[in-house]
């Protein structure tokens, strides 16, 4: 659910007419609804109440410093996979003791700064990075606590772009090793074994693959629990959300009428499937939802600058470009397309009385891929016009 809506004939944000943001601030613009995020951010961890467990903002999905501390004070924690975010969580009065730092390509600096700041853990990628943080701690003379991201080979279902838990991808270490390498971790004197860390990858809209890699993973978690006495299990993120009726899917009675889709992955349905194997494991559980809290809070507001037609093709040429939003130029992604001012079709809640046609719509750069639409049948419209990209906060 979200907060967007037409009113009299305009689309808002909470109780804001977005044409009357545009007027004041121009266009392209960023539009989140905070009232949408903390709605999300509530709704897990409800879902995720009968487990001790801590949701870890991924800051990659949206590293606006007013999303952050919107979330700080929500009680959140933080997933990081670089410096600058570190540095942005702080800025927003984060705390780094709530902070796990992923990614594969940690840099000495980066290291070294979240050392300092004490991050509650690094998720180490590799032997090598073990290796690295384990030197760059002694010299600091501090233990650096670390879990070691599990590659649990588990297809998710998703774009082969954002898929990250499969043998073939370059992110954490295959299960069959994950022994051998706590046992080296374990001889370290500058680490401090305190979890075990998996992510499968992202816009992922079935429950079953994080119930599988779950499962996968659990045999290990208890065995390292026993070894180690490690204190958390991160279960990453990657909860998909609505793309195609972003607009419509702010009803309630839209998720009523529509939850049998395969779009329409709930919390209640990510909750039914990991609940139960994860409670039985009595261990504190991390989560790290980054599009689910902040994807369908924001919207891109555009303005058309020119309409074109070129033989039987029709270009709808606008100010904000694939810069802005790169989403529908690197992987074909669909965002759905709202005008501000409500179409006339919408607003009767019919097909007559609205001219409808097929259009391209583009952006200013110099590039064929700078695209939000293809082909896409929409309301006639005109210069000047104001457009909201939907679900455009992640």
């Amino acid at each position: 659910m979200h907060f967007f809506y037409y009113r009299d004939g305009h689309l808002y944000c909470e109780d804001v007419d977005l044409a009357r943001v545009a007027e004041k601030f121009g266009t392209p613009l960023y539009v989140y609804s905070a009232g949408t995020i903390l709605d999300h951010y509530a709704r897990l961890d409800a879902a995720l109440a009968p487990l001790d467990h801590l949701i870890c903002y991924a800051v990659k999905a949206n590293s606006n410093r007013a999303i952050l501390k919107l979330l700080v004070d929500a009680g959140a924690g933080f997933d990081i996979v670089s410096g600058g975010e570190l540095h942005r969580v702080i800025a927003a009065a984060g705390d780094p003791a709530r902070c796990t730092f992923a990614g594969v390509g940690k840099t000495r600096e980066e290291i070294e700064s979240a050392l300092e700041q004490r991050v509650y853990s690094f998720n180490v990628e590799s032997e090598a990075e073990l290796d690295y943080i384990n030197r760059l701690a002694r010299t600091k003379n501090l233990r650096a606590p670390i879990a070691v991201r599990a590659n649990p080979d588990v297809d998710p279902r998703t774009h082969e772009y954002v898929s990250t838990g499969s043998h073939e991808n370059k992110f954490g270490i295959a299960l069959g090793q994950l022994p051998a390498v706590y046992e080296r971790a374990a001889k370290m004197r500058n680490v401090e074994i305190v979890g075990v860390q998996m992510h499968i990858g992202s816009q992922i809209t079935e429950a079953e693959p994080f119930a599988i890699a779950i499962k996968k993973v659990a045999p290990i978690v208890r065995e390292l629990k026993s070894k180690y006495d490690i204190k958390f299990f991160s279960i990453g993120g990657g909860m998909g959300i609505i793309y195609r009726r972003a607009l419509d899917s702010g009803s309630g009675q839209w998720w009523h009428d529509h939850g049998g889709e395969p779009s329409a992955f709930s919390v209640r349905d990510y909750a039914d499937a990991i609940v139960p194997p994860l409670r039985d494991l009595g261990i504190r559980i991390l989560v790290e939802p980054g599009r689910f809290l902040v994807g369908n809070a924001g919207v891109l507001l555009t303005r058309v600058l020119y309409v074109k037609k070129s033989g039987q093709k029709k270009f709808v040429i606008v100010d904000a470009g694939m810069n802005d939003l790169i989403r529908p130029a690197l992987y074909h992604s669909y965002h759905e397309i709202a005008p501000v001012k409500q179409p006339v079709t919408s607003r009767n809640n019919s097909t007559s009385g609205g001219r409808v046609a097929k259009m391209d719509v583009v952006g200013p750069v110099c590039e064929s891929g700078d695209f939000f639409a293809l082909d896409r049948e929409m309301p006639e419209l005109d210069e000047d016009a104001l457009l909201a990209v939907m679900s455009a906060g992640a």
